[in-house]
C-alpha cells in the first residue's frame, strides 16, 4: 500500500512540475498589436510598413514564427501605398504559413485591386 502512496505521490509532483515548466511563445508578436491600433488611428502606412518589416526580419533572424494575420496586415498596408508585388507576396506568404487562412486570401487577391497610391474599396 506504500509503494503505491510513493508512486501517486511521485506522479502527481511530475505532473506539476510538467506544469510549472515556462514554454516559450508560440509566436513573435512584437509590435503587431500596436500597430494593427495604429492602422485604425489613421496613422501613417510607410511608417507601420517599417515598424513590421524590422520586427518581421529580427523575428526571422532568431528562427521565430510570425503570428497569423501579420502577413496579411503588411500587405494591407502595402496596398495602401501602392505596392502591389509587394502586396501579393505578404498575402500569398499568409496562405502559406497559415492553410486556413487560404480562401478570404485567395478572394483578396482575386478582387484587390491596387492603382496608384490607393488600394480599391
Amino acid at each position: 500500500m506504500r509503494r503505491y502512496m510513493y508512486c501517486a505521490a511521485l506522479a502527481a509532483a511530475a505532473l506539476l512540475q510538467a506544469c510549472a515548466t515556462p514554454q516559450p511563445p508560440l509566436y513573435s508578436w512584437g509590435p503587431y498589436q500596436d500597430q494593427v491600433y495604429a492602422y485604425f488611428k489613421g496613422e501613417s502606412p510607410e511608417a507601420q510598413i517599417q515598424v513590421l518589416e524590422a520586427h518581421a526580419q529580427a523575428a526571422r533572424s532568431k528562427g521565430q514564427k510570425l503570428p497569423p494575420g501579420f502577413a496579411a496586415h503588411l500587405g494591407l498596408l502595402y496596398a495602401k501605398v501602392g505596392r502591389d508585388d509587394a502586396f501579393h507576396a505578404a498575402l500569398t506568404q499568409e496562405m502559406t504559413e497559415f492553410p486556413e487562412s487560404a480562401p478570404y486570401m485567395a478572394y483578396l487577391l482575386k478582387n484587390t485591386k491596387v492603382e496608384g497610391k490607393h488600394a480599391a474599396k
